[in-house]
């Protein structure tokens, strides 16, 4: 059986500048029961897991991909990304951010804006509560599902 590090170095650099042609932050390729999944960092700097791919049977375990997934601990709750797209903190370019931490904010309420396919989109809040941390910066893409801000 083959090592879980023992990856093409190609394919990871392949998929890496598909990351940077495409500004994605993240992608996963599985073939033949071996999973790789390069993500970009805040920072521009590329992370690489590799491991088996999740059997039907996995349930609930834990997999070293998994925990270096984890984030850090954290307070509050997330509110999510419902697309892909660019994330916009203020109704237009000077004009002040939607939200900052330590407002209050209500379910319903816009956060910021997603721009995909030169729409703009507004993400509302899917709790009430003080914003605890905003995790994503002006003019940044996002996926969908990725945590954006923590409310509590």
């Amino acid at each position: 059986m083959a090592n879980k590090f023992d990856v093409d170095p190609d394919l990871v650099r392949k998929l890496a500048e598909l990351l940077d042609d495409t500004g994605l932050s993240e992608i996963e390729y599985e073939s033949t029961g071996r999973r790789i999944r390069v993500a970009r960092q805040i920072g521009g700097a590329a992370m690489v897991s590799a491991g088996p791919a999740p059997s039907a049977n996995a349930g609930s375990q834990t997999t070293a991909t998994d925990a270096a997934d984890a984030p850090a601990a954290r307070k509050g709750t997330p509110i999510l990304s419902p697309m892909v797209g660019t994330v916009f903190a203020s109704p237009e370019p000077g004009a002040a951010p939607f939200i900052s931490v330590g407002d209050t904010i209500t379910e319903g309420q816009t956060v910021m804006l997603i721009e995909a396919m030169k729409t703009y989109n507004p993400v509302r809040a899917t709790k009430s509560g003080k914003v605890t941390q905003i995790l994503v910066g002006d003019s940044t893409p996002v996926e969908f599902g990725e945590e954006l801000l923590l409310v509590e």
